[in-house]
């Protein structure tokens, strides 16, 4: 019993590395994840298929609900926290995730009919098992072995028995891992007879976790694994290698794979045993500091409360004096306009000043009726002149006694502790949304340092406008958002963190969505491409008009009418169906860029025809008024462009809008410019990509594919739009 105990104690300190962080119980039948981490095998079933009815039954060696177990069971984790755990890789995502607004060939989960993709309850990373789902995991055997050795400790006195022995049933000795069965000595025996084959079976301590004596590979269930692929990191059959996912991998043996992982564990445990004084001494030191932030923050809380009753102390004095001023002041006028009324009073007929002085009229002798009349002439007179100017004794309004709390209100509400940095400023110059939403702010310089940032963002303009959602803590001073509507404007504020207390939420900002999924392309050289005026990037993502030579040697018969075409360049990919926008920059000092979209149909006729190019008709807008002009333009050119050039974008004369004022045609050029190609409503947008504002539509033959499409004259430039991409964390 003694033994029993000891190892007890051992299997108990290790009690929460065998937890499943999903139902947080006792492993079953664990699964080990492409991130390395461990999760129940119903956990896994649960949060891919968190609608499915829930039939699955225990395996025979799971003992979580036996009341004998360690730890008794819990209900298995409730869909509304299964809906928070996948809810929340929205906002995991912000450090690298894909997002609602993305480029066609971007696969989405949600257009599967089953989840294949959820957030890691370990690390939080996305996993995407892809169509094979649960199959392609291996099952975690040395995971589920020290769970089973852990559930045998706790049991302590509750011993496993015999599984065929006859009553009275004898405690097993030994478990045998071919025949699935636990044996006491003596049945052990005649169970496996020496000269026999079951003689050569693999047998253990006493157990009740029979696991396969070989990991199969799960892609190819009937090979054993026997490499380790070191890009994936995870066991591999010969198969796997030969032509299957991994087969550009580099692997290595398995034995060479156990002994050099092997050896690693073995140096990192010999080491922290080493130093296990060092250890014990840093565990004084934080219980030590555990014990002055528990008195640390009961002090600053009474003095927190100490300051809140001084402010509500001197409120309430001032309270106290602000209310007595309003009632000495009313009660005097109430005073002075009550002796008002009884002066008015009194010259009323038969009361008052008017009867007396009817009395005194009444006097016959005239020395005396002098005497008493001449005072009472100048009261009389008095009361006449009111009369005849009638003002009150006192004013009714209380207007200086208006109190304007405001300002007192916004310091309040700004009331924070001393070390509380000052809330960030989002630089809207370094913002934008493209496929993804890209936010930057930045801190005063005297302001204090921040452990980390929180973006909270919400749509607007929607019947049902949201609430606002955060993302998950940032420890730089910007971050990628993902899951943004296209279409959609999002106000986005950002407030720091210091020792857990917030700072007040910067100003807010409001962004645009692209009306449509971003279309992700790159220049095409192969198609038109003229290699001798135009240059690209090495990324294809740029390209550059350069006037040379051969613009100058063609510029010499600009004297006997002839006229230079531009150069013209496409995309690598098309676009066949749906909706899709994409953005650019034109180099501002850029003579002229014509932008736009082309069709597949038309270009092989356009670029390899022969074409008169002696007249100023071959370009659509050369400025020559023909009514014929545009007609001809729209039947043979397969290309719907707008112009840009000199700072300035001018709308093309076939817009009804602009057909009569020259004055409309002419926009400031936009320092981006967003073009949305919707091809099965046959039309096509422009958009000040910075705004999203509309400046130009027009409808378009969409017959065939779709490409974008750029051309270039004299000098100038055109680089397309970066994707936000967010770096992602690589597995350890």
């Amino acid at each position: 019993m003694s033994r029993r105990s000891s190892l007890l104690v051992q299997m108990k300190s290790i009690e929460r590395e065998l937890i499943c962080p999903v139902c947080k119980e006792l492993f079953s039948q664990p699964l080990v994840l492409p991130c390395q981490h461990s999760v129940c095998h119903r956990c896994v079933r649960e949060l891919l298929m968190p609608n499915h009815d829930d039939s699955l039954s225990t395996d025979a060696g799971s003992e979580s609900s036996n009341p004998g177990s360690p730890r008794a069971r819990v209900p298995s984790p409730s869909m509304e926290k299964l809906d928070r755990l996948l809810r929340s890789a929205s906002l995991r995502r912000s450090f690298g995730g894909r997002g609602s607004i993305s480029s066609p060939g971007w696969r989405r989960s949600s257009v599967t009919p089953r989840v294949t993709t959820f957030p890691c309850p370990g690390c939080q990373h996305d996993i995407d098992l892809g169509e094979r789902g649960i199959s392609m995991l291996f099952r975690n055997f040395t995971l589920e072995s020290i769970v089973e050795r852990y559930r045998q400790a706790a049991r302590a006195a509750v011993a496993i028995m015999c599984n065929v022995c006859k009553p009275p049933v004898q405690e097993a000795t030994k478990s045998c891992m071919d025949c699935k069965a636990s044996f006491c000595n003596e049945c052990f025996k005649m169970n496996h007879p020496w000269g026999t084959p079951k003689a050569q079976h693999e047998y253990v301590g006493p157990t009740t976790n029979f696991r396969p004596k070989v990991l199969m590979c799960p892609e190819h269930e009937m090979e054993k694994v026997n490499m380790y692929c070191e890009v994936c990191r995870r066991p591999v059959c010969h198969l796997c290698k030969l032509g299957g996912s991994h087969a550009n991998h580099r692997v290595t043996s398995m034995s060479s794979a156990y002994k050099i992982l092997k050896e690693k564990l073995s140096k990192s445990i010999h080491y922290l045993i080493s130093k296990e004084d060092q250890v014990r001494t840093q565990i004084s030191e934080l219980e030590v500091l555990i014990r002055h932030t528990e008195e640390n923050g009961q002090l600053a809380e009474r003095r927190t409360s100490e300051h809140f009753e001084r402010l509500l102390e001197a409120l309430q004095e001032r309270r106290t004096e602000m209310l007595r001023s309003i009632e000495q002041s009313r009660s005097l006028r109430v005073e002075r306009l009550r002796t008002q009324v009884e002066e008015y009073q009194g010259m009323l007929e038969n009361s008052g000043l008017v009867g007396y002085a009817q009395e005194v009229l009444k006097e016959t002798d005239q020395s005396c009726f002098v005497q008493t009349a001449k005072l009472l002439h100048v009261r009389i007179q008095k009361a006449t002149d009111s009369l005849k100017t009638f003002q009150t004794a006192a004013a009714p309004s209380f207007e200086e006694f208006v109190l304007d709390t405001s300002k007192e209100e916004l310091l309040l509400k700004e009331l924070s502790f001393s070390g509380v940095p000052e809330p960030p400023v989002i630089d809207l110059s370094r913002c934008r949304v493209y496929n993804e939403g890209l936010i930057h702010w930045h801190l005063s310089e005297d302001s204090l340092p921040t452990d980390h940032h929180i973006v909270e963002f919400r749509k607007l303009g929607s019947e049902e406008e949201s609430g606002w959602r955060a993302s998950e803590p940032v420890f730089g001073c910007s971050t990628v958002l993902s899951d943004l509507s296209a279409g959609s404007r999002y106000t986005f504020r950002v407030k720091s963190c210091r020792n857990g207390v917030y700072s007040p939420s910067s100003p807010e900002v409001t962004l645009h969505t692209p009306p449509a999924p971003v279309f992700g392309f790159l220049f095409n050289e192969k198609c038109g491409f003229s290699a001798e005026r135009l240059q690209l990037s090495k990324r294809r993502d740029s390209v550059e008009s350069v006037a040379g030579m051969s613009l100058l040697l063609a510029a010499e018969r600009v004297q006997t009418g002839s006229y230079i075409c531009l150069d013209y360049i496409i995309g690598d990919t098309g676009i066949s169906h749906g909706r899709h926008y994409w953005a650019f920059r034109v180099q501002p000092d850029s003579y002229m860029i014509k932008v736009g979209v082309a069709s597949d149909s038309k270009l092989t006729e356009w670029f390899h025809n022969p074409r008169d190019t002696s007249s100023p008709r071959y370009d659509h807008d050369s400025g020559h008024d023909s009514g014929s002009e545009d007609t001809c333009f729209e039947v043979s050119q397969p290309f719907t462009l707008v112009t840009v050039g000199m700072g300035r974008l001018f709308i093309p004369k076939a817009s009804a809008s602009a057909a009569g004022d020259h004055g409309s045609r002419v926009l400031p050029m936009p320092q981006r410019i967003g073009v949305c190609l919707d091809y099965d409503a046959g039309r096509v947008f422009f958009y000040d990509a910075d705004t999203m504002r509309c400046l130009y539509e027009r409808p378009v033959d969409c017959s065939g594919t779709m490409y974008p499409a750029f051309g270039l004259l004299g000098g100038g430039a055109v680089h397309l739009e970066e994707f936000i991409t967010a770096k992602r964390l690589s597995y350890m």
